[in-house]
């Protein structure tokens, strides 16, 4: 087996389940723009967290959601056939609320007022 570390590992499962979306043939995965953010992987490799991306929000993000659950044993199946791990982990598929986020920051940073202190008093 080969000696692999858990940063390593993390990104080949990340970029083995990304390149597997593309085989899906689900219409809830294909007709939105599904993205896999970031992969947690945990130290005993019980759990896999994908994080993902839907454009377009909302009910498709649930949806999309939910698809990838479903097709779990195939995304299992990819893995173990491509990368050799001691156990393969239980994957939960999560959306990756990030960009929201990062809107919702960036709308309160452009509510303020811009800043003209000139040091003066």
């Amino acid at each position: 087996m080969p000696n692999h570390n858990i940063g390593r590992l993390t990104e080949d499962v990340k970029r083995e389940i990304s390149v597997s979306m593309t085989q899906l043939k689900d219409k809830h995965i294909s007709e939105g723009i599904v993205t896999v953010t970031r992969v947690e992987l945990t130290n005993d490799l019980s759990y896999c967290k994908v994080f993902v991306s839907v454009l377009g929000g909302g009910e498709k993000r649930d949806e999309a959601i939910k698809a990838l659950q479903k097709a779990e044993g195939f995304f299992k199946r990819r893995i173990n056939a491509r990368i050799k791990m001691r156990k393969m982990p239980e994957l939960i598929f999560l959306a990756d609320d990030s960009l929201d986020y990062y809107e919702k920051i960036n709308d309160i940073i452009a509510g303020f007022p811009a800043s003209t202190d000139d040091g003066e008093e």
